[in-house]
């Protein structure tokens, strides 16, 4: 059972992903096969597992989010089925990749502080200093 508008649905998203995030490419790749032979759009999965190299992976292994693309972009090109092997290349890449959401959780930190903060100046020393008064009133200074 797969019903692309159900509970199910999001059921299998959610196995697909802790089977990455648990380092298992057998199981990422039996929910998978769940998903493409459910009827779901490839191209879903493909945005899916980007945004897992990205979210899950980062710079654990910056080359995961290249596998991903490379996966969508397979996929465009030759269609189903032959780009269905490219997105399961990516699925099993992802899954035994190593994992680091520290970009995650910075960037995350970084814009609950900007959208705290508000519209503060940059600081000085990080401006650019065009003109005499820029560079007597510190703009750009130490750069």
């Amino acid at each position: 059972m797969y019903d692309k508008a159900q509970e199910d649905h999001y059921n299998v998203i959610s196995a697909l992903h802790k089977s990455m995030r648990g380092s298992d490419p057998d199981a990422a790749l039996y929910w998978l096969a769940r998903m493409l032979d459910g009827g779901e759009d490839p191209l879903f999965i493909a945005r899916l597992i980007t945004r897992f190299a990205t979210e899950d992976i980062g710079m654990a292994d910056p080359n995961a989010v290249q596998q991903t693309l490379a996966a969508w972009d397979v996929h465009e090109r030759l269609g189903a089925p032959e780009g269905e092997l490219a997105i399961a290349q990516a699925v099993t890449y992802l899954a035994t990749a190593p994992k680091s959401i520290g970009v995650y959780r910075a960037f995350n930190m970084a814009r609950a502080t900007a959208k705290h903060t508000g519209s503060l100046m940059p600081p000085a020393h990080l401006l650019n200093a065009p003109t005499r008064l820029m560079k007597d009133l510190g703009y750009g200074e130490g750069y």
